[in-house]
């Protein structure tokens, strides 16, 4: 069977001296690992398109659940992250959160449009790197169904108190008073930042990255967000840890 679809290069491996291997978020197939012959040979227009963080147009055969790309054409390279080290690496972070939890062969069209539009604003200094990670860990743990409950107090229904508790492990909130009262164990925040974690779950996507906040703020945020995943995963990412050594 062959198809077409549009697909992020999130890895490549060197197969022989000519051909490699890659694993590709499409969106019609979500994470596939296609052979790309002949892909190393700088004269063949799938050695660029097929190299990593290229999204491209894509030809592909399967057959017995065996993929390869037959043709590539590219449509963005974000040439900008490579330019920029701390960029890159946060670019890899979002390669290594796709392979890690991007649906296999199935369709994925919502999860390629995130990963597409945070590397194209990071590729282009459009918004805080800081940000876009945060904004892209919790909208990933969203689409794969691990929404925490922020509407409110878990305890007593309270919705903006100054500063409230966020639970990693349950995903529950609680208000100053409830938090003290049942000696709930996570994450006290302002307000604002809970706002703009409410906003990364719940924003529509055209917004979601339609929001500011100051450097100490921002931090938090990215301490709420790591926590949440991390619950949820049970993962190191040694990607992240790049990240963070580089923007030290």
């Amino acid at each position: 069977m062959k198809f077409k679809t549009n697909g992020l290069i999130l890895k490549e491996q060197s197969i022989h001296e000519q051909d490699k291997l890659v694993t590709v978020l499409t969106s019609s197939h979500g994470v596939i690992r296609a052979f790309v012959r002949r892909a190393k040979n700088i004269k063949s227009p799938k050695c660029a398109s097929t190299g990593l963080l290229c999204f491209s147009q894509l030809s592909i055969f399967e057959n017995k659940g065996t993929y390869s790309i037959d043709e590539a054409k590219s449509i963005e390279m974000f040439m900008g992250l490579r330019k920029d080290v701390r960029n890159m690496s946060l670019a890899q972070y979002f390669c290594e959160l796709s392979l890690n939890l991007c649906p296999k062969e199935q369709e994925a069209d919502e999860f390629l449009r995130l990963i597409l539009n945070a590397l194209f604003l990071l590729s282009n200094n459009k918004k805080d790197p800081w940000l876009l990670k945060a904004c892209v860990e919790m909208r990933l743990m969203g689409l794969c169904g691990y929404m925490p409950d922020l509407v409110m107090c878990d305890c007593c229904g309270e919705y903006e108190a100054p500063l409230m508790t966020f639970i990693p492990k349950t995903g529950k909130l609680f208000c100053e008073s409830c938090s003290r009262k049942n000696g709930a164990l996570g994450i006290v925040a302002p307000i604002s930042v809970i706002t703009a974690l409410r906003h990364t779950f719940y924003a529509d996507f055209e917004k979601l990255f339609s929001f500011n906040l100051n450097e100490d703020s921002l931090k938090l945020l990215n301490v709420i967000s790591e926590a949440y995943l991390s619950s949820i995963t049970e993962k190191d990412y040694l990607t992240l840890q790049f990240f963070k050594m580089m923007s030290d």
